[in-house]
């Protein structure tokens, strides 16, 4: 089974797909199939921001257990 790619790898790879595309030198086919990745990449790079987002919204409490960080505004 492959190693699932990392954040910076994937939007390395989504960098170079929008470039080729960008070139206006790629075949109807293989644009089709390069947007195609392009937007599994991009989604993918979605779902692991938002779980990062996640994880920093949490603080871990003395008794070992994660709950929602929350800032109070005191005036």
């Amino acid at each position: 089974m492959a190693k699932e790619k990392n954040f910076e790898e994937n939007m390395l790879e989504l960098e170079a797909i929008v470039k080729k595309l960008e070139s206006g030198d790629v075949p109807l086919d293989d644009a089709i199939n390069a947007y195609t990745d392009a937007m599994k990449l991009a989604k993918n790079c979605d779902k692991k921001l938002k779980s990062a987002e996640e994880q920093i919204h949490k603080i871990l409490n003395e008794d070992g257990k994660l709950e929602d960080f929350v800032v109070s505004e005191e005036e």
